[in-house]
């Protein structure tokens, strides 16, 4: 049956209301690394690239844990709409040995990441400031995984405004820790791009304090038991967050990668590309927080109607958030094609690099509402729980088609950084249509 208008306006006021906080923290949380990019532009095309290139190792590791941990949203919320309170707190604390499962590998495995620079060839002076910018950032990760463990918890209970305060209070610390490491201060002598590492780490256990604080404390937690003691992982609950949190941390990843792979494809190209590209994967990462965070205010929505027991309403609510994700990015899209220049002028002053960077920010507003549509589609079958077809979509889509297109026609037919970014849009194009048909054919109803 149609959904009527007053119902649209009614699900669109609540998403927005749910969803407001969590975009706003996405964009916070991205502001740190844009903080980090802009800084070190202003110092060097060097140090520029080094954040580039040590982001794009990095980031496939870190967001995969995060996104395997996102698992941790649909199933509270789907507890929380069957008001089963006991299990939420059973949840929690499962997600906690999920966190440190997850950080060992993960850092010992970017701390060692120049292996993989040295032997896709990436500019060797490049080479020695991303490493040890990884070896920086690498303290910082089990806090960080323990902040988005506990935050993507909250945010599964419809708690998404305390996120939303840390995150903000970390953008201004970033600043000043940035300051200090980077271009030296306080008896610390500065170390550049590699200084932009350790202040990432220690805003990342601010974050991490602060929120697990906030869970001790906030009255309406306490039914939960949290914190209760435990002997270790239950294995059956355990298993749901793997069965559920892997494919989406894969799915994530395989995104996530191939934007890497093409960073490292531009440090293979000229410094000058690596920075370029940059700006422009910052400027759209950047937007791009705006329907990530919605697409996490669906995933709760959707949950919480199959813990209710209503295919019919989770089909609604998935949609109606979709559409509000597709038309977001078509605003943003507008933006990118009219004052692309001024965008760039925030980055840096460099004319090669300002000129690359128009032509990639074309590129950028060509996949905006593709990129809106799947993230969409994807926060609405994760609240399904439905992870593993999504992550197989992912895989064919960025890897199958995506990423030998535009290593086609960046590398092999020399289109340089503009042939790269169509291999992009393919991937995304695809995921968009393949995860907004599964979502349909799985919430129809007669």
């Amino acid at each position: 049956m149609a959904a009527t208008t007053q119902e649209i306006k009614k699900e669109s006021s609540i998403l927005l209301k749910l969803g407001g906080p969590i975009i706003a923290t996405q964009l916070m949380r991205m502001g740190l690394n844009f903080t980090d990019t802009v800084m070190a532009g202003n110092l060097s095309a060097l140090d520029l690239a080094g954040v580039a290139i040590g982001n794009a190792m990095y980031l496939p590791l870190s967001i995969f844990c995060m996104a395997t941990l996102i698992a941790i949203n649909p199933i509270v919320s789907e507890h929380l709409g069957a008001r089963r309170f006991k299990e939420i707190g059973t949840s929690a604390r499962q997600m906690f040995w999920l966190v440190l499962m997850l950080t060992v590998p993960t850092f010992f495995l970017t701390r060692n990441l120049d292996i993989i620079m040295n032997i896709v060839g990436v500019t060797d002076e490049i080479v020695p400031i991303a490493t040890d910018y990884l070896k920086a950032i690498s303290w910082g990760l089990l806090p960080l995984f323990a902040y988005a463990g506990v935050r993507y918890f909250s945010e599964g209970l419809s708690v998404t405004k305390p996120a939303m305060y840390i995150a903000a209070v970390s953008l201004v610390l970033n600043v000043g820790a940035n300051y200090i490491f980077m271009y030296g201060g306080l008896g610390i002598t500065g170390m550049g791009a590699v200084g932009a590492g350790y202040a990432t780490s220690l805003i990342n256990l601010f974050a991490a304090i602060v929120f697990i604080g906030f869970m001790i404390n906030f009255k309406p937690f306490k039914r939960f038991d949290i914190f209760a003691r435990t002997k270790g992982p239950d294995l059956k609950i355990f298993s749901e967050f793997l069965k559920v949190g892997l494919p989406n941390g894969a799915s994530t990843a395989m995104e996530i990668l191939l934007f890497a792979s093409v960073s490292v494809l531009m440090g293979t190209l000229s410094v000058e590309a690596s920075a370029s590209h940059q700006i422009a994967i910052n400027v759209a990462a950047t937007l791009f927080m705006i329907p990530f965070g919605l697409s996490m205010a669906i995933t709760q929505r959707v949950g919480f109607s199959i813990g209710q027991g209503s295919l019919s309403k989770a089909r609604l609510r998935g949609f109606i958030g979709i559409g509000m994700c597709a038309s977001i990015m078509t605003l943003t899209a507008v933006m990118l094609f009219s004052i692309p220049e001024t965008i760039i002028g925030i980055y840096t002053d460099d004319p090669l690099v300002s000129k690359m960077s128009v032509s990639l920010l074309f590129m950028a507003g060509l996949f905006q509402i593709s990129d809106g549509l799947q993230v969409g589609g994807f926060g609405a079958l994760r609240g399904l729980k439905d992870t593993r077809t999504p992550m197989i979509v992912n895989f064919i889509a960025y890897w199958l088609i995506g990423f030998p297109i535009g290593y086609y026609l960046g590398i092999i037919s020399d289109f340089g950084p503009e042939g790269l970014w169509i291999g992009l849009i393919s991937g995304l194009s695809v995921a968009a249509i393949l995860h907004n048909f599964r979502f349909h054919i799985l919430t129809a109803v007669d």
